[in-house]
């Protein structure tokens, strides 16, 4: 076995030569073979990923058997004061999870990517920004200090932004690639000033010395460096307020959206708050807000998809409801009830399975809208399952996963052991009452995103076949290039659950990571390497999925007439899911258009105010030149004239003194 060290930082390396390559050569000399560097740097990394994820549990442990973190330092960035900060990585079970996830989902989005960006005018650029895309994410997951993971924090923001107006010609692509970008810096801001907080207060930057100095600090302290840790997850995982960039995000091609929903970007604030739980574990103001702001954000997100017409925006706020549901996870890990280890394993086993379904929903919608002339809008096609018999099979296994379809698929095992502690944090404490309501809220989610996840699936596939002219007379189901990719995550959405889940290959793993060697003795786990199942709880939670399931084919396969006459009955509440509650507009009301009305002041007070004075400064010279000019004519008579009166002015004032 190597030592983990010695390749630790070829992983994001790898997909930065990808990145080198592509950008130097394929313009000219590669052309339509530019996405080679891209799949060789992502595979390379995701190989070596793997053995990460080998090597860890196989690695050292301390006296008190708690496994020892791999950290590799290679060289120092730079020394401010007594901070010194180096370049260092590390390995451990998270960072390891966290690998495999990015790279092995990053890779077969590449790969798929082939096929689905075949032909485009910027094919060579394409691939380039997502090998840096992978760079900046592998980046992150693998910093060892709060500053590194900072530099690769912005690196993704800048990326997103790159992929989102990938088509920059396009007003529409390049307005939201703005407004992803702008919004996610505003909860970067928090982030960045936690970081300080946390810095004066520990005087380090390295998360050994800040985590292991959690238990010092004060409880006014270290809520506010929480909160603030919290603000930059809430930017980059999409959640209430920043929430209204993600939509809009889906003006990028349709890998792109899989790359940002299911790999990279929002799952990043999911992971930070996971890295920082030994400082949220003795915080539970802060994880009281991150459980509200995550359940609140899980139902707002599905009761707007309920309405939804573009297929790709109802997986967008999907994606958002469900990071949500991690958030709520994350919270309810609060001090008094010892969660926090199970808690964070919750988190990240759904942002696992949520990376396998909801990569394969995204895709499949690339698929579908790659057959339909880039038609994406639901009520214009319909009855496609014969057409696409590929694209339908893998979607309906991504959907069921989505769903939470009892026992088989995988998002019901991982929605179930958040729906587990959240009901553990309601049970005793100050918050029960709270925690209890957002339970409920959790399971009415449930019950939603199954039926809006099915409406989706039978307006796409079921019901008489219905083309959109764009498509053409012989749309085509996936080519081999992108239905492969499709069918190896049909498969982890059908398996991951089982295989990778609580009493599977890492949730022990996991637990034991976290209670022993991240979180102090006081909150560690009641035991290491797994719990009981909460059983009446998984009954309610699939019957609430079976009704969704239900709702959704009453609906729009034996009734559809009833659409309309339900929307009628909703009346208002239909328009304001439709309309999204007029949470953009609002926003334009209390914030964009204020400040752009002060940015417009701003403006011309400089032009005309600032501008005017330092333009009247610039003329008193030329004013005083003016007024001096006639007694420089160059005559010498003229200035000998004047020194004379000058000498007899001078001795006329001296004899009448």
């Amino acid at each position: 076995m190597f030592d983990v060290c010695s390749y630790l930082w070829l992983i994001p390396a790898l997909p930065l030569l990808g990145c080198i390559a592509t950008a130097a050569l394929g313009p000219r000399w590669l052309r339509g073979q530019s996405h080679w560097p891209c799949i060789l740097g992502a595979v390379g990394a995701c190989v070596l990923s793997v053995l990460t994820l080998i090597a860890v549990p196989q690695g050292a442990v301390n006296a008190d058997g708690a496994p020892v973190p791999y950290l590799c330092s290679y060289y120092e960035w730079f020394r401010a004061g007594d901070v010194d900060v180096s370049f260092a990585l590390r390995a451990d079970g998270l960072t390891a999870v966290m690998l495999v996830t990015v790279t092995f989902i990053g890779s077969l989005i590449v790969i798929y990517s082939v096929g689905y960006m075949h032909g485009d005018p910027g094919y060579p650029r394409y691939f380039a920004v997502v090998s840096l895309f992978l760079f900046s994410m592998t980046g992150l997951v693998l910093a060892n200090n709060f500053i590194v993971l900072y530099a690769f924090w912005e690196g993704v923001g800048l990326c997103s932004y790159l992929l989102i107006g990938y088509w920059f010609s396009r007003p529409s692509a390049a307005a939201a690639a703005r407004k992803a970008f702008l919004v996610t810096r505003l909860g970067d801001i928090g982030l960045f000033l936690g970081i300080l907080v946390l810095w004066t207060e520990t005087n380090s930057l390295d998360f050994d010395v800040v985590l292991g100095q959690a238990h010092t600090l004060s409880a006014e302290i270290l809520t506010i460096a929480c909160l603030l840790l919290f603000a930059g997850a809430v930017g980059k995982s999409a959640q209430f307020p920043l929430h209204v960039w993600l939509p809009d995000a889906m003006e990028g091609p349709s890998p792109v959206s899989a790359l940002i929903h299911a790999a990279t970007m929002v799952t990043a604030g999911v992971y930070l708050v996971a890295r920082c739980m030994p400082l949220f574990g003795q915080a539970p103001d802060a994880q009281l807000v991150v459980a509200v702001i995550g359940g609140f954000t899980a139902l707002l997100a599905a009761l707007i998809a309920l309405t939804q017409t573009d297929l790709k925006r109802v997986l967008a706020y999907s994606t958002i409801s469900q990071l949500g549901y991690m958030f709520l996870a994350l919270g309810s890990g609060v001090e008094h009830h010892r969660l926090a280890a199970l808690a964070a394993t919750a988190a990240i086993f759904h942002l696992v399975t949520h990376a396998f379904f909801k990569a394969l929903l995204f895709l499949g919608a690339g698929s579908v809208m790659h057959a339909m002339g880039d038609v994406i809008d639901m009520r214009r096609f319909g009855g496609l399952r014969k057409l696409l018999p590929v694209t339908h099979w893998t979607f309906l296994c991504g959907a069921a996963a989505l769903a939470g379809f009892p026992v088989i698929f995988s998002g019901f095992w991982s929605k179930d052991e958040i729906l587990a502690v959240t009901w553990e944090a309601s049970r005793g404490g100050p918050h029960a009452v709270i925690y209890f309501v957002l339970l409920v809220t959790a399971l009415g989610t449930a019950g939603l995103t199954a039926f809006y996840t099915f409406r989706a699936y039978f307006m796409t596939f079921w019901g008489e076949q219905r083309l959109p002219e764009e498509a053409g007379h012989h749309p085509h189901d996936a080519a081999p290039v992108m239905g492969v990719p499709l069918m190896i995550l049909a498969a982890g959405a059908v398996l991951a659950g089982i295989v990778l889940g609580p009493t599977g290959l890492f949730g022990g793993f996991l637990e034991h990571y976290w209670s022993r060697s991240e979180l102090p003795t006081r909150l560690q786990a009641a035991e290491a390497g797994g719990h009981a199942l909460n059983v009446p709880l998984m009954l309610i939670s699939a019957a609430v999925a079976l009704g969704g399931i239900g709702l959704a084919y009453v609906l729009y396969v034996r009734t559809p007439a009833l659409v309309g006459t339900a929307a009628r009955m909703l009346g208002g509440l239909y328009g304001w899911s439709r309309n999204k509650f007029y949470l953009d507009e609002l926003f334009e009301a209390l914030f964009v258009r204020p400040f752009a009305g002060l940015a417009r002041l701003c403006k011309t007070l400089d032009q005309y105010l600032v501008d005017g004075l330092v333009d009247l400064i610039g003329q008193v010279p030329a004013f005083v030149g003016y007024v001096m000019r006639p007694f420089q004519n160059g005559l010498v008579q003229f200035y000998a004239l004047l020194m004379a009166l000058g000498v007899a002015g001078f001795l006329l004032a001296t004899m009448l003194r």
